[in-house]
């Protein structure tokens, strides 16, 4: 590959288009991105988005569109999942969170929601990184661009500029774990990208362990870990009651779960002098 990746002198950190108190990254806090897998119903949001302001955290994630392997999984409620957690968000006083999967979507995703997320399967869908890049730019909006299970960081990079090139907008790294030989685990954690993200790149970057690790006995310890290593957030999937989630639920944190880990993962913080948020 010949492409050219910008320096740390011409990055989206370096032109922001949100003041910090709008912005998803914030220097000296540690931002925390919970929720559902999928939307499953009011009720079910409402309860998780209850958990999650108890808990002192600012953003609600939760799938309205979700793109499965299995054509016979559940696909999430979409619009109606929408209007759900932009109902719940507001009345919990949250930011939301929801993945984007097709161009044409993107508009309508954007009314809903603070943030917009572009999954794994769709990193070099590049019609719809433009899409969302010129939206999120117009709207004032974040974006997290999760990493591609079998792509390179530098090919992670580029995909990044085909939402800078339409503006900047605040685009936040996501490392979810990667294709490996190894079975146990759903996908490879690579933690080694967030230093090296930050040795090529001003960006900032989080950490999926519930889609890397897939198992939520392991969620903890991998979440301690990406602080540890100088990530500037998570995203984790948390359910009030995980066993009988209609997605993914075996890789979500219950709620003594989601207190152990916030626990734990606040004192690594203040090690490094920073905050949860």
């Amino acid at each position: 590959m010949d492409e050219k990746i910008n320096t740390k002198k011409d990055t989206v950190k370096d032109k922001p288009a949100q003041n910090s108190s709008g912005r998803l990254v914030v220097d000296g806090y540690i931002t925390i991105i919970a929720g559902p897998c999928a939307i499953e119903s009011r009720a079910q949001l409402d309860g998780i988005a209850a958990l999650i302001k108890e808990s002192g955290l600012k953003y609600l994630r939760g799938g309205a569109y979700k793109p499965r392997t299995s054509p016979y999984s559940f696909q999430g409620l979409e619009r109606k999942g929408l209007e759900y957690i932009k109902e719940i968000a507001e009345k919990y006083d949250l930011k939301a969170v929801t993945e984007v999967t097709d161009a044409d979507k993107v508009d309508i995703v954007a009314e809903y929601v603070d943030v917009l997320q572009i999954g794994t399967r769709n990193m070099s869908n590049f019609a719809l990184l433009k899409k969302v890049g010129k939206v999120v730019n117009e709207m004032k909006k974040s974006v997290i661009l999760k990493r591609g299970w079998g792509s390179t960081i530098k090919e992670w990079l580029l995909a990044v500029e085909y939402i800078t090139s339409q503006g900047h907008a605040e685009v936040v790294l996501c490392e979810r774990g990667i294709r490996t030989f190894e079975p146990y685990t759903r996908f490879t954690l690579d933690l080694s990208a967030v230093p090296v993200i930050k040795k090529l790149s001003r960006l900032p970057i989080i950490i999926d362990p519930s889609h890397a690790v897939g198992q939520s006995d392991l969620v903890v310890p991998m979440s301690r870990a990406a602080i540890a290593v100088g990530a500037d957030g998570l995203i984790v999937e948390v359910h009030t009651d995980p066993e009988k989630a209609l997605c993914d639920g075996q890789q979500a944190l219950n709620a003594h779960q989601t207190k152990e880990m916030l626990t734990q993962i606040e004192y690594i913080a203040k090690f490094f002098g920073r905050k949860i948020r």
